[in-house]
């Protein structure tokens, strides 16, 4: 009779304390790189909502210069906070209409990026609510470098954070019907960087975001 005989392989595997370790590296690289790919992927969030507000803005700006037969906006009657508003009126679908006031189309309360308050109650005047969810007030302000409509935009309305140069933004219309940011020291367009970097707390994130391509590096 014959036997058989079986050769047992010995065989490896991870102690329990190996698993543990290892398993506690992850969690450490996990806590200190998910945080950052989070607010990159907000930042990202972010700048496609704006930049889809600003396309829209800026194409209704044109084909309301273009209706006109118009050189500039202000020869195409856009004389008054009344007029600048037939822009959204006549090419968006408002969802909301807040006659004469921010809320309830915008949030309360505003901060800026360090974290103090931002006042949103001067220069209000009637805002809406797009159906894409963003929130925009036209102001009529003309200056001498031919801006003459402040453009206050919340891309995700009353939805937090509510911050100027995270999810609001200040962009400046001029008269030949471009979307700048504003700095009053410039006295013609187009803007230089400097001139976007240096246009102040209000102004500034929405210049810079025009110098990085639509890139939130900030």
């Amino acid at each position: 009779m014959n036997k058989t005989k079986f050769t047992q392989k010995r065989r490896f595997a991870f102690t329990l304390a190996e698993v543990l370790v290892t398993l506690g590296i992850i969690g450490v690289v996990s806590a200190m790189t998910i945080p950052t790919l989070m607010s990159n992927h907000q930042r990202k969030v972010y700048v496609t909502q704006l930049h889809k507000v600003y396309n829209e803005i800026q194409q209704a700006a044109v084909t309301f210069l273009n209706s006109k037969n118009a050189v500039n906006l202000t020869e195409a009657g856009i004389n008054s906070t009344a007029t600048a508003n037939t822009i959204i009126t006549n090419n968006f679908n408002i969802v909301q209409t807040c006659t004469g006031s921010l809320t309830p189309c915008f949030a309360d309360v505003y901060k800026f990026m360090d974290g103090t308050n931002y006042d949103v109650s001067s220069h209000v005047s009637t805002s809406y609510v797009l159906s894409s969810g963003a929130s925009v007030r036209m102001l009529y302000s003309k200056e001498n470098n031919n801006k003459i409509v402040n453009i206050l935009v919340d891309i995700n309305g009353k939805q937090g954070p509510n911050i100027i140069g995270r999810d609001t933004f200040y962009m400046a219309l001029y008269n030949n019907g471009t979307i700048d940011t504003y700095n009053g020291s410039a006295t013609s367009l187009p803007l230089t960087e400097d001139q976007r970097e240096g246009a102040g707390s209000e102004w500034g994130p929405f210049g810079r975001l025009l110098n990085d391509n639509f890139e939130m590096n900030y």
